[in-house]
């Protein structure tokens, strides 16, 4: 695609020109507490067809619409008992909830399913950019497709400059982790993420089952191809002890050549994994990476990596 000058822009004074951006038509880089996301204007089909082809995401991938309020969803999605009761637990926040489409926005958004993925981010950037650009954002996150996510404004320039009009620079991310994503009749986990699965039961009062999509070319969720999040070195997942030609990353005990985090603290660990992962695969070498406890924020890594280190298409 013809390369254009990327603009970065710097915390809250580039908020007006990243809106009027978005306002325009173009696509706009811009931090959420989770990953940065690649913005456009989800009720210009046009702006969402920027998106795919800067990211050069496959279009039966549906996005994530991102709004300001509960109330501003309630405008694009129907929202049943429980998705009302999450989105008083959890929102502004790491949550995204596949609902019922009220049918407002282009089929493009949602890749053609009846339902839409939205969720009200936390990030007070994310949040003044909403407000100033007076329209629901779609937003993947902000990185080549199937590529490691992007935490900080550099990651997205390494991987996105020349193809987007705009970053909206906030610092790195808090979460480090994309969006845990709940959708279905009864509430299914669809993607963890930011939010641990425990918690997500905790309010709700019963367990949530894990649902996987019918098949990898109709997923109803982002983020739930089974290759994605990878960096170009091939990843070993659970070892303890790595081979000579590897660079090792750690956790707890484990030292490696970096670690996630010395004292087996998960969400330090989250708030590491992508930065990590872009940092060793610099070293051009394979990665093997220590094991991590499947609970709590776990979860959300282990699915992480799991993607990273399956085989490539």
């Amino acid at each position: 695609m013809n390369e254009r000058k990327t603009e970065h822009l710097i915390d809250r004074a580039g908020v007006a020109r990243a809106a009027e951006l978005l306002r325009a038509g173009e696509v706009v880089a811009f931090p959420t507490e989770t990953v940065y996301g690649l913005g456009g204007d989800a009720t210009n089909a046009k702006a969402i067809a920027g998106i795919y082809a800067a990211k050069e995401r496959p279009s039966f991938n549906p996005l994530i619409v991102h709004v300001p309020s509960l109330a501003a969803a309630e405008a694009l999605v129907s929202l049943p008992d429980w998705a009302r009761k999450l989105a008083e637990a959890f929102w502004p926040g790491a949550l995204t909830m596949v609902l019922p489409s009220r049918g407002v926005l282009p089929d493009i958004v949602s890749a053609g399913n009846p339902t839409l993925a939205v969720r009200v981010p936390s990030h007070p950037l994310a949040l003044e950019l909403l407000e100033a650009a007076d329209r629901p954002l779609a937003a993947p996150s902000a990185n080549p497709s199937g590529r490691v996510s992007a935490t900080t404004a550099a990651h997205v320039l390494d991987g996105l400059s020349g193809r987007i009009a705009a970053v909206l620079d906030g610092g790195p991310t808090t979460v480090g982790l994309e969006s845990t994503i709940i959708g279905g009749d009864a509430p299914s986990l669809l993607r963890p993420g930011g939010i641990a699965v425990e918690r997500i039961e905790e309010v709700l009062g019963q367990a949530v089952a894990t649902q996987a999509p019918k098949s990898q070319h109709a997923p109803t969720a982002p983020g739930q191809l089974t290759s994605h999040y990878a960096p170009r070195a091939a990843v070993r997942l659970n070892v303890e002890l790595a081979d000579p030609a590897e660079v090792h990353l750690g956790f707890g005990p484990i030292a490696g050549d970096m670690t996630l985090s010395a004292t087996g603290d998960l969400t330090e660990a989250a708030a590491r994994l992508f930065a990590a992962l872009r940092e060793l695969d610099a070293a051009g070498k394979p990665i093997a990476v220590a094991p991590i406890p499947e609970a709590g924020l776990g979860l959300a890594i282990n699915d992480r990596l799991r993607r990273a280190a399956a085989p490539r298409s």
